[in-house]
């Protein structure tokens, strides 16, 4: 009885224990801000296969900041 019990419960912490790995999508969006204000566009799309945390890491990953011909911009990065 008490090695059913022990193989219950060895098997109800293995399984809150692993992570669940399915397809997170990431969403990336460029602002350019201008001196007469900013403006915001979708930039990329990229999925993970990967457990939430992990997702979300690589996702902020792809956060940045810079200047091209069209002036200064960030790209903000979130999970959907």
């Amino acid at each position: 009885m008490k090695t059913i019990i022990l193989a219950a419960t060895a098997l109800i912490l293995a399984g809150t224990t692993t992570s669940c790995k399915k397809d997170y999508v990431c969403k990336c969006s460029k602002t350019y801000t201008t001196g007469s204000g900013s403006s915001t566009s979708d930039y990329s799309t990229y999925t993970y296969k990967e457990n939430r945390k992990r997702a979300e890491d690589r996702c902020n990953e792809n956060a940045s900041t810079g200047t091209d011909l069209f002036g200064d911009y960030s790209i903000n990065c979130a999970i959907q």
